[in-house]
């Protein structure tokens, strides 16, 4: 029963990080996909909190081997496809869920090449950034968001940090040759047209389309910076809507050499240290011109 002057808000469940590695075989060549696969399910729930009823309850144990047969059964030919597959499933064959939300994390290997050719079935964890993807399927319309986290990038040059304000509690100096380096979170949205084959290609042009533009980019800020990885990859890549970059500024400051009589300045190759903490978070969305922002600023939201 309910409790009085309460009422049940926003809820949800499901079964999370299920570690799925599927090894598809042509012949002596093997594949490999490696995923983290996380569900959440909402929909009529109300008296599974209210009275402890189980009756509306798809167990998250079956959602488990749902996601497990389902990489049997149908293969996993993207990250996106797979969360397509597992939403719909959910949604449309369990009548009280209305709503089912499938974040994928997938980690890249690479083939041994090895001195002799290397073996089809070798491979060593790639040092890549993790690839994510995350669905949402309410019975009627698919939202897709793709996305990557961990890129750490860093131009050693051309980045500048001046003209900014200064108060009675500013330190910092200006700096006219810096290092920028940046830890990349970003996340896009897929026009309607783009629910398809092809996530694969569309994710490995969005992330050259990115680090191209980092690159690039003559920065007087990371926001700046940022602003131009966006708009690059939305004029470059039409089947996207908007993408958003939360990227911490991964701080280099020149080590203060002078008491040992050295100069350390960055023209002559300088010495830097490196602070992992506290660091500057930048944080944005670039959209197409007319497009709706629908990606969260909060990706926990369902």
């Amino acid at each position: 029963m309910t409790v009085p002057n309460t009422i049940l808000g926003q809820n949800q469940y499901g079964k999370a990080e299920n570690r799925v590695v599927k090894i598809t075989r042509d012949g002596a060549t093997h594949h490999i996909k490696d995923l983290n696969v996380s569900v959440a399910l909402s929909g009529d729930l109300d008296e599974v909190h209210y009275s402890g009823s189980n009756a509306n309850v798809l167990p998250t144990d079956t959602t488990k081997n749902t996601v497990f047969a389902f990489a049997k059964e149908q293969g996993i030919e993207s990250a996106e496809q797979f969360g397509i597959a597992l939403a719909r499933h959910f949604v449309d064959t369990t009548e009280p869920i209305r709503t089912a939300r499938i974040r994928v994390e997938e980690y890249a290997w690479e083939r041994i090449a090895g001195s002799g050719g290397g073996r089809p079935h070798s491979f060593v964890r790639g040092g890549r950034e993790t690839r994510t993807a995350q669905i949402t399927y309410d019975g009627q319309s698919v939202q897709v968001l793709s996305g990557l986290k961990g890129l750490t990038v860093l131009n050693s040059t051309d980045s500048e940090f001046w003209g900014y304000i200064k108060d009675k509690y500013t330190t910092l100096k200006e700096d006219h040759d810096r290092i920028l380096a940046t830890e990349v979170t970003a996340v896009w949205r897929h026009n309607s047209a783009h629910q398809g084959p092809g996530w694969d290609a569309s994710y490995e042009a969005t992330r050259e389309q990115m680090l191209g533009a980092f690159a690039e980019t003559y920065s007087l800020s990371l926001q700046q910076t940022l602003y131009q990885m966006g708009s690059q990859v939305l004029q470059n890549r039409p089947e996207l809507e908007e993408i958003r970059f939360s990227m911490p500024n991964k701080h280099h400051f020149r080590v203060d050499l002078e008491p040992f009589g050295l100069g350390n300045e960055a023209a002559d190759g300088a010495v830097y240290f490196a602070a992992d903490r506290p660091y500057g978070l930048i944080e944005a969305t670039v959209l197409r011109d007319g497009a709706e922002s629908l990606i969260p600023a909060d990706m926990t939201n369902l």
